[in-house]
């Protein structure tokens, strides 16, 4: 091993073990509602106001408004923060479309459908389209959730090594697919409806009508899906592939066998035409005029279709799932099936948890007025620098890539980020889903070279399956280039996009 990769490892050590030594999110939480209930006293002993334009909760007309910062420790504080609890966590916007999502996305997951489909596409890919595909592949795979990480990551790398092409290619293009394209979809995922709920609550700090739907950035995610299949596939052919060192095909067993079985095959075909039998019957609740999914207007934006857009997504997993199971004998029963969703849903516990604490501190981050106080002069700031609201998304991003280098789950970065950053680019006029947007762009780009990651641990050690000497500095020597990559053209790509005026999802607005 050279001086530099030496070097280049010692710094990687460094970074997992400060970061090994970062509290847990739920006590990261913990810590900042102790933050706000002390801040919020100083701030209200000190008589500390601020004055905006914004919309009256009571009138809804937009006019001045003047608000104090508000003590919790005061009699009325004590008494929000122990009567609230129950509420604060049953009415956050992000607990409910995500236990209802991954009711269907699991049974599809357990049921086996999901790992089948995604083999049968990947191992039937001509040579020419195997990148493409599995950078594609890992993409799609986050409507999901985490599903990807472990079915299409460490499959990529098979898949490459039954081309005879390099398998920590493959398991490094399946990982810039799944993790560095984690913010671009052609479908809405289960981090749609997580990520704006967040921002709603977010908004909600300076505008209480204000909703963000998990369709909101749905365009700039279609065709950053693009962007992101084209950039992973020319990184991984023309600079990850060619510098990896020769690769030994004679010590691995190279099984010619990847293919679905007899039944396995069945049961895909049967759950691929129950999706397009479940796809046309919601089309019919949406298509002809008239129809009880549309508008009152007649249109789709705004319309329940786009409202039950989660429902729609569960159904649409959950159908090939439960068919798949019965053809394949992995569902007998009623029981069998119920057992799939309990399992689905006890894999969310952590999440229930973390989304406990994190309710906690936006209730009481949003009583106390600390929000709307650092978001005004937050705001007035940014406006007196006078660059304009696209540098200043630009160092948002920017700013958002280093912190996910430290914070890597994104519900909780975003949970963190959110009530500061929304409601301080809304006072620049800035729309909520734009902030979002540029959120997941710098969150998706440094996924892959983060090893405070949750997955990143896996991923090593699926690499050290091809070289008992591959480890963290392999793994990310492998990703940098994806990463610098992705976040330098997915920012020209915004640039552009917020330049020509484009919505970032149906019925969006660039402005506030």
């Amino acid at each position: 091993m050279n001086k530099n990769l030496k070097e280049k490892r010692s710094v990687l050590d460094w970074i997992e073990l400060t970061g090994n030594k970062l509290p847990h999110p739920v006590t990261i939480f913990l810590i900042f509602t102790l933050l706000v209930i002390f801040i919020s006293h100083v701030l209200y002993t000190l008589g500390v106001n601020v004055s905006y334009v914004g919309i009256n909760p009571e009138s809804g007309e937009r006019e001045e408004l003047t608000v104090h910062a508000i003590s919790l420790m005061t009699g009325d504080g004590i008494r929000f923060i122990f009567t609230s609890v129950v509420q604060n966590f049953t009415t956050f916007v992000a607990l409910g479309p995500v236990l209802v999502a991954m009711i269907g996305v699991g049974v599809a997951e357990k049921s086996g459908y999901i790992s089948a489909l995604m083999t049968n596409v990947v191992t039937k890919a001509p040579r020419k389209f195997v990148t493409p595909i599995v950078v594609f592949m890992g993409v799609m795979s986050n409507v999901a959730a985490s599903v990807g990480y472990v079915v299409l990551v460490p499959l990529g790398a098979i898949i490459f090594l039954g081309f005879r092409r390099h398998p920590l290619a493959g398991l490094a293009a399946a990982f810039a697919g799944v993790a560095g394209g984690y913010s671009a979809n052609l479908l809405i995922g289960t981090n749609d409806p997580l990520l704006s709920g967040i921002t709603t609550e977010a908004a909600g700090i300076l505008d209480a009508t204000y909703i963000v739907q998990a369709t909101d950035n749905w365009f700039f995610m279609l065709v950053s899906t693009f962007l992101i299949v084209i950039l992973g596939t020319l990184i991984t052919d023309k600079i990850v592939e060619p510098r990896l060192k020769k690769f030994d095909f004679d010590s691995e067993e190279i099984s010619d066998n990847k293919d679905l079985n007899k039944q396995e095959k069945r049961a895909l075909r049967w759950a691929n035409i129950s999706v397009l039998v479940t796809v046309l019957a919601i089309l019919s609740l949406v298509v002809f005029p008239g129809s009880p999914l549309r508008g009152e207007d007649g249109g789709i934006i705004g319309s329940p279709f786009i409202s039950s857009i989660i429902f729609i997504m569960m159904l649409v997993f959950l159908v090939p799932g439960l068919v798949y199971g019965a053809v394949n004998k992995t569902i007998k029963n009623d029981k069998d099936a119920v057992k799939l969703m309990d399992s689905s849903l006890a894999t969310m516990a952590g999440f229930i948890v973390l989304i406990f604490f994190a309710a906690q501190f936006v209730a009481l981050f949003n009583y106390s007025n600390l929000g709307t106080i650092i978001a005004v002069n937050g705001a007035s700031l940014l406006e007196n620098l006078n660059i304009g609201s696209i540098p200043v998304l630009i160092v948002f991003i920017l700013i958002t890539t280093l912190i996910n280098l430290a914070i890597a789950a994104d519900s909780a970065k975003w949970a963190i980020m959110a009530p500061i950053f929304v409601p301080m680019f809304m006072q620049l006029g800035i729309a909520p889903e734009v902030t979002q947007i540029a959120y997941r762009i710098g969150d998706s780009s440094t996924n892959i070279i983060s090893p405070l990651m949750p997955f990143f641990p896996l991923v090593v050690a699926f690499a050290q399956r091809y070289g008992k000497e591959n480890g963290i500095g392999t793994v990310i020597s492998l990703m940098l280039p994806y990463s610098v990559i992705f976040i330098i053209a997915w920012m020209i790509m915004f640039v552009i996009w917020m330049m020509l005026g484009i919505p970032v999802g149906p019925g969006t607005n660039l402005s506030y």
